[in-house]
């Protein structure tokens, strides 16, 4: 799907009102992971607004595109995602992650409408996919199934069987990503267990792999494409390079903001810089858009 100057911008915009939405999820609740939220909200505007094919009235749609979110605690981000297209009420939001809400830390499928898997044991998400995508196969669907996985998760063993599994059952009807922040909770990725070369090793298990600017639309909207259009029997895994807690100056690149708290003068802060780098977003559409 070519991306027009109109389209490009409508998701930048969509973009930016879901990490202010996200943002005021992260005040309500008084803390959450916001860092790799930010990260990762760009894929995920990508992914509802343009890709995904799925029915809002009809959540279990039998034919609808599947994502599942591996990085589970990015739920933070998700669940702005789903009450803004209206699988569930805005409302819910307000009591993020606070007692007696539908919507914990880590989303439940069964308690939050238009999740596809509980998520939240990290290593876990790409093993469910590849089921997924399997499932497919057997039902003689054509839907695609989506997963995310944080980069700091990929120090689970699970991961790499399940990437052998979609290497060998040929699973081309699932497109992965990595959100390479290079961010954990204990500190950055290569001080805690190291992943490079990151690249090679998805490559030596199997996939075609695009290594891209995951804070770029167009640079993920082109990724997407590829795989899409890919015609080999090797799946297909992109690695966004991203930065933690992307647009809020004083969290990117800080492990600290895996998990933060957000008092009245942070959320100012960080509402301040948001705009700031929309608009600067905004600038390089207009630059770099045909």
């Amino acid at each position: 799907m070519s991306l027009s100057k109109q389209e490009w911008l409508a998701l930048e915009k969509k973009a930016h009102e879901l990490r202010l939405l996200c943002l005021d999820t992260t005040s309500w609740a008084g803390s959450g992971h916001i860092g790799g939220g930010m990260s990762c909200m760009d894929l995920l505007t990508v992914l509802y607004h343009k890709y995904m094919r799925i029915r809002v009235e009809e959540p279990q749609w039998p034919d609808r595109d599947r994502f599942i979110l591996s990085k589970g605690h990015a739920g933070i981000a998700y669940a702005p995602v789903l009450c803004d297209l209206g699988f569930n009420d805005p409302e819910m939001l307000k009591t993020f992650n606070l007692s007696g809400s539908k919507m914990g830390i880590h989303l439940d499928s069964n308690k939050v409408v238009g999740v596809d898997a509980s998520t939240g044991s990290l290593g876990h998400g790409l093993p469910i996919a590849v089921g997924t995508a399997l499932a497919a196969r057997v039902l003689g669907k054509d839907y695609i199934t989506y997963c995310l996985l944080g980069d700091g998760e990929c120090d689970e063993g699970s991961n790499w069987e399940a990437a052998m599994a979609a290497s060998h059952f040929k699973v081309t009807n699932l497109i992965s990503f990595v959100d390479r922040n290079e961010c954990m909770i204990d500190g950055k990725t290569e001080d805690v267990m190291k992943l490079e070369p990151f690249t090679d090793k998805w490559e030596a298990f199997g996939f075609i792999v695009k290594d891209i600017d995951g804070q770029n639309i167009k640079e993920i909207c082109d990724a997407i494409d590829f795989a899409l259009a890919n015609k080999t029997d090797k799946p297909v895994m992109i690695i966004l390079h991203t930065k933690k807690g992307a647009g809020i100056d004083f969290m990117e690149g800080n492990y600290v903001w895996h998990y933060g708290a957000i008092n009245e003068e942070k959320y100012n802060q960080a509402k301040a810089s948001l705009e700031k780098y929309y608009a600067a977003r905004v600038a390089r559409v207009e630059k770099e858009a045909q």
